[in-house]
């Protein structure tokens, strides 16, 4: 699903025009985002959290030459289903564990 389709589904929910649906799915991207800049973690129940983890510096090599290349630090960002949505997708597992 890219962010098209998606704007067509929130369009689709009621009586909005395309511009509100973009502006819908922006403002929740863009908060996401924001939320995710700033260091905090976003919980949302029955879906997931998002969160951002810290990656060390360290000494990697570039494929082409096999040179040592220093990766610095840097912060990225980690979804973990919650478990509910992790039920949804594996229903079969879901029904072995009950």
């Amino acid at each position: 699903m890219t962010k098209a389709d998606l704007v067509e589904k929130v369009t689709g929910l009621g009586d909005l025009t395309r511009r509100d649906g973009e502006v819908i799915v922006e403002t929740i991207f863009g908060s996401v985002i924001g939320a995710l800049q700033s260091g905090d973690k976003i919980e949302i129940r029955g879906f997931g959290s998002f969160r951002i983890r810290q990656r060390n510096p360290r000494i990697g090599r570039n494929p082409k030459t096999g040179e040592r290349v220093e990766v610095p630090a840097k912060r990225v960002p980690y979804f973990k289903p919650s478990k509910e949505l992790r039920d949804l997708v594996n229903p079969n597992e879901a029904a072995k564990a009950s």
